[in-house]
Parts: C-alpha cells; sequence; structure tokens
C-alpha cells in the first residue's frame, strides 16, 4: 500500500468503509496514524472483516468494479486496537483532529459532517496520496478530469504506458483504490481518473500533466449551478506547479473558456472527418479520447510510433460501447456507462439503424443532446422511470415503444431487428430506478442478449 511518514502521530476520522475507505484506513494506520473510522453499515465495522466490493455508482464513488478485489482491513495488535476506533464522527468533537476523510460520494453540500468539522480539514483519498507522494520513488501523475470520456481515456493512457514498458498506475475514479496499490518504482507514471467530487476533496494534487477533456451539465444537485460545477473542474489546474503540462478539449465553450485562462494549455480539438485511431475507438467521443491520450503520453516523452501501436492493441472497457454479441446479424452493443444524453449521443453517431434502448433515472427532462443521432435510430424502446417521459419526447422524431423492462426492451429489439442493424443500450439516465449501478445494468443486458439464444 501507499503510506506517508506524515502520518504518524496524527488522528483522523474516516467516514465510510467501503473499498476506498478500507484503503484508507489501512493506509493511515500502516503510516502510523491514529483513526476513528465509521461506516453506516454495522457489518463493515469489523476489523476482521473481508469488506465487499463498492461499485462507483457512476461517478460518485471513488472505485470501481473494473478491478474486482476484497479489501480487509488489517488483523490488529493491541496497539492497533487503540489506534483504530469505530465511533460515528458526527457524535465525538473533532477538535484536534487533522482530518476528515469522507467518501467522494458524501454530498458536502448537504451532510452535516461539513458543519461538524467546524475548521477540521475535510479531504479524501486522492489528498492523501497528494500528502505520500513525497516518500515515494521519483514519479509523474496524470490527472483526468471531465464529465465524459475519463474512463476510457484513464485506461488507454494506462495501456499505452503499460504496452511501452514505462511502470504505472491506475486508480482514483477507477480500478482499485489508489492507497491500496503498491508504490512504483523510480520513473512510473500515476494515472489517475478524477471526478469534480474527488478534486472538491484534494488540496495538494499537483498533477504533472493535467487533463480536460469536456464539461457539460451534471451532477448539479452537488453545486450550487454549473458555474461552480465547471470551477470545480478547473482546479485541478490551479493546483499545478508552473511548468506542469495542461490538455484541455475545446469542444465545448466551458472547456474552452478555461484553456484560455491557461497561457501554455494544450488544446485538443477534433476535427470533423476524425478517423477511428484503433479497432476499439470508434466515434468523435473516442476520437477526443485518443488525441488526449496521444497528448498526455508525447507530454510524458513516448514516441509516435509507441503510442500508435498502444492505441493499436487498446480494447475497450466494459459498459463503454462494448460489443456483446452477433446474433443473426444484429450487433448487440453495451454503452451502460452512458449515464446522461451527452455521453449517449456519440453512439448514436457510431452506428448505423440502430435499436435504442434508453430510459432509467433521469438526470435531465430533454433528449437534445442526443438529436443529432436521431436520423440513425430505427425505432427506440424506453426503460425505467423516464418510459413515459422520455417516450413522448422521441415519438416525433421516431416509432416508440415503451418497453417498461430491460429484459423486455431486448425482446422486442430482438424480434424486430435486421440484419445488419445494432441493438443499442445507451440509456441516457442513471440506473438507480432498477439497478445497484451501471454495471449492473449493463451485465443485466448481456444476460438478456445470452438468453436470446
Amino acid at each position: 500500500m501507499i503510506t506517508a511518514a506524515a502520518w504518524a502521530g496524527k488522528k483522523f476520522a474516516v467516514l465510510g468503509l467501503a473499498r476506498s475507505g478500507a484503503a484508507t484506513v489501512r493506509a493511515l494506520l500502516a503510516g502510523g496514524a491514529q483513526v476513528v473510522a465509521w461506516d453506516g453499515d454495522e457489518a463493515r465495522r469489523s476489523p476482521s472483516l473481508r469488506l465487499r466490493g463498492e461499485g462507483r455508482g457512476e461517478g460518485t464513488s471513488s472505485s470501481s468494479s473494473i478491478a474486482p478485489a476484497t479489501a480487509p482491513l488489517p488483523t490488529l495488535s493491541p496497539m492497533g486496537e487503540r489506534a483504530l476506533t469505530f465511533v460515528d464522527p458526527l457524535t465525538i468533537d473533532l477538535t484536534g483532529f487533522d482530518g476528515v476523510v469522507v467518501s467522494p460520494g458524501v454530498p458536502l453540500n448537504r451532510h452535516p459532517i461539513a458543519q461538524h468539522a467546524g475548521g477540521v480539514p475535510i479531504i479524501g483519498d486522492i489528498e492523501l496520496f497528494a500528502q505520500a507522494r513525497a516518500d515515494l520513488p521519483p514519479h509523474k501523475v496524470v490527472g483526468i478530469t471531465g464529465t465524459n470520456g475519463k474512463s476510457t481515456t484513464t485506461a488507454l493512457i494506462h495501456h499505452i504506458l503499460t504496452q511501452a514498458g514505462v511502470p504505472a498506475r491506475m486508480g482514483g475514479n477507477i480500478g482499485l483504490p489508489i492507497l491500496a496499490q503498491d508504490p512504483l518504482p523510480g520513473g512510473g507514471v500515476y494515472v489517475l481518473e478524477l471526478s469534480s467530487y474527488q478534486i472538491d476533496l484534494t488540496t495538494s494534487l499537483d498533477c504533472d500533466v493535467a487533463v480536460l477533456l469536456n464539461i457539460t451539465p451534471d451532477h448539479l444537485d452537488r453545486y450550487a449551478g454549473f458555474e461552480a460545477y465547471a470551477a470545480s473542474k478547473a482546479r485541478l489546474f490551479a493546483m499545478q506547479s508552473a511548468g506542469h503540462a495542461a490538455i484541455v478539449g475545446t469542444g465545448d465553450a466551458t472547456s474552452a473558456a478555461i484553456a484560455d485562462t491557461l497561457p501554455h494549455a494544450i488544446r485538443i480539438a477534433v476535427p470533423a472527418d476524425a478517423l477511428a485511431f484503433g479497432p476499439a475507438l470508434a466515434g468523435p467521443h473516442n476520437a477526443q479520447n485518443a488525441l488526449t491520450a496521444i497528448a498526455v503520453c508525447e507530454a510524458l516523452g513516448l514516441d509516435a510510433d509507441t503510442i500508435g501501436a498502444g492505441l493499436q492493441s487498446y480494447r475497450a472497457l466494459p459498459h463503454r460501447m462494448a460489443h456483446v454479441a452477433d446474433l443473426n446479424g444484429v450487433a448487440y452493443v453495451d454503452d451502460s456507462k452512458a449515464t446522461n444524453p451527452d455521453s449517449t449521443a456519440p453512439a448514436l453517431s457510431a452506428f448505423g439503424r440502430i435499436h435504442w434502448i434508453v430510459g432509467g433515472l433521469a438526470k435531465s427532462d430533454d433528449l437534445d443532446a442526443c438529436r443529432p443521432g436521431f436520423g440513425n435510430v430505427v425505432r427506440a424502446y424506453t426503460i425505467g422511470t423516464a418510459a413515459e417521459r422520455f417516450a413522448e419526447l422521441l415519438a416525433p422524431d421516431m416509432a416508440v415503444e415503451i418497453a417498461g423492462t430491460l429484459d423486455a426492451a431486448v425482446r422486442s429489439a430482438a424480434e424486430q431487428a435486421q440484419p445488419g442493424d445494432t441493438v443499442l443500450l445507451s440509456p441516457a439516465c442513471a440506473s438507480f430506478d432498477q439497478y445497484s449501478d451501471f454495471e449492473a445494468r449493463g451485465r443485466a443486458f448481456a444476460a438478456a442478449v445470452e438468453a436470446l439464444r
């Protein structure tokens, strides 16, 4: 695990003991800190428990089931038992604590811990990683944020580095919690996917390469408005030292305006005739992801041939326009990670003759961002709590069926699709009305497709 000598003798409260929280407790204890830990799930408040994996909750948690693993708390010695206490931090005086470590899923604009902490810093595990950097072998950090495309770009950069023989770790809002991973040898690169929530809980992460892909309205329940959400993303650059690389996608006005404030920013603009950069990188959104990954890897010193080889060998992450099966000449594609209209729009432009499964727990009351791809849709099948509203929105532009459930939508689409068509799950919605997370929804889609056999 990653630890910091600076934590020795300090006191921290940790709120939330799922994967990232468990990793935080383990790292702090190993670093010599005293820890008060708490989770609303009583089963997680046992030092001997092997903690269950947690899904990311569509951008609201610091871990992912991309690399599932159990994360046991340490078997504590008598000294360790004194160092770790299970107490709700809301019930104690936090004066004298050095930090309150919370999950990115904790809504600080509503949760009472924000007021109860008083002047004690409220931080996340990424800030603890930043504090530990001084004790790590010489390395670099790449931080990637944006509303859409973070996971693919992070995984792509990590893949290119690994294929090039560069020691690399991937963490943050993807994969295993960064504190649970072993430190890299000298010359390594930590590639971190960072949500706005994680940036909010970080004050000293100085990225050698900081990336902003795009900004569109999302998660506005956590912010005073869109401008506050955009400002959260922009803080990634404010934490950088002079001379470190800043890479900004300029496909939206807000990101372009942020680039204007960064005199040496590398701007990523996707040409209208952009081609696929590899077998798993089709579509205009993936062109931006690929161009960004190229710029990052160039900033890290990789040559063009090495980068190109990595692009060609990359394979898509699960639930991100992932090909599930071909049945009777019909392709079935899982894009369950598309949890808002902006992230669904590229999928509608990437295929012809689409049977579009859309719906769930809506984040907005319109699908305007998807409109450029409507001409590719043969028929839409609406599901979840948004089913009736989305059917009403789409009816003027295409044939629509209110399917209600994912299973029903897959069966109906299979009956009506012709050879050469694509059945596409790209919901433009969160999953929480019917599934625990977007990954569970994607697995359910794959199971429904498999049942067609």
